[in-house]
């Protein structure tokens, strides 16, 4: 029997503000005229809770960037699906804030790219670090439950110590620090992200530290985020393909995974065109890599088989070029080489320049998209 997800990927716009060089959203964008209207995101959220659907992270890109971003919050609380925005802080104001609580909106995660400005804004590819600090105070001044994400990588994780200490400061409940996982865009720019072994082994002491010091309720919950290329286990996927979670993209693609877009022989269904039960229950591509079946290589006898899934779909064909093979960042993967090599480059001549999504010097505006109701 097929379980009922549980979450919703909410994906709403691509657009974004933002110009990180490990961004998960798809090499390939959706631009604003394809994008699903407000009814058409309403009659999902109904269709999503019920399937069974109790959480849904409304994200993109910048979901700010949607001028119905209220009534888009309203239909998920109609539909009685716990809403999480997911921001990058530009453009969130206390009157945009407040007019998204009163829709019903129930949590705000944030993100930030570093602990300073100037390492912050450099990763993001624009001026942002000062939004993001008053997005902070605005959210905390709500009252609101406050999520921070951290995307690790070799650019910040020395800076670790100083980041949970912003996130303490700025009033944060939890801190998801999530090693970068590598495909799509941080594919693309893996030379320049992808840390070494011993800032691994310092930050992991970092957070250990913490949690000893802050175990009794102290300051913010931290959620490590595995770095699988040096781990040598695959990191589970999505708790299991098509079993927990449902990503809508923008303009109704609907995938088991938010990085599935890449895997081209997919043919991913559209909520334009299929109602969600039917998306979820019997369409190909949430069944393509379902349960284990599908098995090969070590992973078929492998006795961790029902708690890895195999790794990452995502990142076997990124690698690979098939999304059926063993994720190579197990050891026990034949192509396990392939992260081996890479890991084995860093700090050897590997580039470090970002590669950015829009190019140009960090602090440069112009080309980023306006948020409604923003100065």
């Amino acid at each position: 029997m097929i379980p009922a997800p549980w979450a919703l990927l909410a994906e709403v716009t691509h657009a974004c503000p933002l110009h990180c060089p490990y961004c998960s959203n798809p090499l390939e964008l959706v631009r604003k005229s394809a994008e699903l209207s407000t009814a058409d995101w309403a009659r999902v959220f109904g269709e999503a809770a019920e399937l069974g659907v109790v959480q849904a992270h409304v994200s993109g890109g910048e979901p700010l960037l949607r001028p119905d971003l209220a009534e888009i919050v309203a239909a998920a609380r109609r539909a009685g699906v716990y809403t999480q925005l997911v921001t990058s802080g530009v453009g969130l104001t206390a009157e945009r804030l407040g007019e998204l609580l009163a829709a019903g909106l129930n949590s705000v995660q944030l993100s930030l790219q570093d602990a300073r400005r100037p390492g912050s804004d450099l990763i993001a590819g624009r001026v942002s670090y000062t939004d993001k600090e008053r997005a902070a105070g605005v959210i905390r001044d709500a009252g609101v439950p406050f999520g921070l994400n951290v995307v690790l990588h070799r650019r910040n994780l020395d800076n670790l110590q100083e980041i949970i200490e912003v996130g303490a400061r700025w009033g944060a409940d939890r801190i998801e620090l999530a090693n970068t996982q590598f495909y799509g865009w941080a594919l693309h720019n893996r030379a320049a992200l992808l840390p070494a072994r011993d800032q691994l082994d310092r930050a992991k002491a970092t957070v250990a530290a913490w949690r000893e010091t802050h175990g009794s309720g102290e300051g913010p919950e931290l959620v490590w985020v595995m770095p699988d290329y040096y781990e040598g286990v695959p990191k589970p996927c999505m708790g299991g393909w098509g079993a927990r979670s449902i990503t809508v993209g923008p303009d109704g693609t609907a995938l088991p995974c938010p990085a599935a877009y890449a895997i081209a022989d997919l043919a991913p269904p559209n909520v334009r065109e299929r109602p969600l039960a039917w998306i979820w229950t019997e369409s190909a591509a949430f069944n393509a890599y379902r349960g284990t079946d599908w098995m090969t290589g070590p992973c078929r006898e492998c006795p961790r088989r029902e708690i890895d899934f195999g790794g990452c779909r995502c990142q076997a064909h990124a690698l690979t070029g098939d999304a059926a093979r063993t994720d190579p960042a197990c050891s026990l993967s034949p192509d396990h080489g392939l992260v081996r090599d890479a890991t084995a480059t860093v700090g050897a001549g590997a580039a470090d320049d970002f590669v950015y999504r829009k190019p140009g010097a960090p602090d440069r505006t112009d080309e980023s998209p306006r948020i409604p109701g923003s100065v």
